[in-house]
């Protein structure tokens, strides 16, 4: 796989509590150079990321819940609704945790089908934060987010210790098949392990800058395959 088609799968977060304006400009700058996917910020530095990526073909994601997730719903609504209005393309929101484990599908769905309604048929990836999660409750996630009708699910914020392992990605693509998407997010720390999800069936992957421009640097240009 050659740095093209790799950039092609990754998405640029910068949405920790200590991701500073500049490394917002940097993963702006790095995915226009490697022409990645799109970039993500915390709600209130999107505009700040919108200005830096110009006229680029990479565009912004919008995070809705990050990094808990327990916001009421009608706040995720809202800023699902102020994402789109910046001019976001895609929302990645975190899933309500302790509706999952209290088995409450009832409030779960509402919240998800409800970021997924106010994001006016935007791409809509639910973050299950895997790591704080038991197998059972991964597979019941990925089933509710597919039933919502979910574009993607996804291992993890980035925030908490793990999330994106070999076991979660491929338990979520064993449950989901071909019904919704998997993206790999919180553990992608080299391309080795980059490319062992893609072959469970990863196709997106949300890096950190750092991290991403290791993985971009030290992967083959395709004048190395011939």
């Amino acid at each position: 796989m050659t740095t093209n088609e790799i950039a092609k799968l990754m998405d640029i977060s910068a949405v920790r509590a200590d991701s500073t304006m500049e490394e917002i400009k940097e993963s702006a700058e790095l995915a226009k150079q490697y022409g990645c996917i799109c970039v993500f910020a915390l709600p209130a530095h999107t505009p700040y990321l919108i200005s830096q990526l110009g006229g680029s073909t990479v565009f912004a994601g919008g995070a809705v819940g990050f990094p808990g997730g327990a916001e009421t719903t009608a706040t995720k609504v809202t800023i699902a609704k102020e994402m789109v209005s910046m001019g976001c393309r895609e929302i990645d929101m975190v899933n309500n945790i302790a509706w999952l484990k209290a088995n409450n599908k009832v409030a779960y769905m509402n919240d998800v089908r409800s970021v997924i309604q106010a994001s006016g048929g935007l791409p809509v990836k639910v973050i299950l934060e895997c790591h704080w999660l038991t197998s059972e409750e991964i597979v019941r996630a990925c089933e509710w987010c597919v039933e919502a009708g979910a574009s993607w699910v996804k291992t993890g914020t980035g925030w908490a210790p793990t999330g994106a392992t070999l076991e979660n990605v491929t338990l979520m693509k064993q449950t989901v098949g071909g019904r919704c998407q998997v993206k790999a997010a919180g553990g992608v720390k080299d391309l080795e392990t980059l490319l062992a999800m893609y072959e469970r069936g990863v196709r997106r992957f949300g890096i950190g800058v750092r991290t991403a421009r290791a993985i971009l640097e030290g992967a083959p240009t395709s004048s190395d395959l011939y």
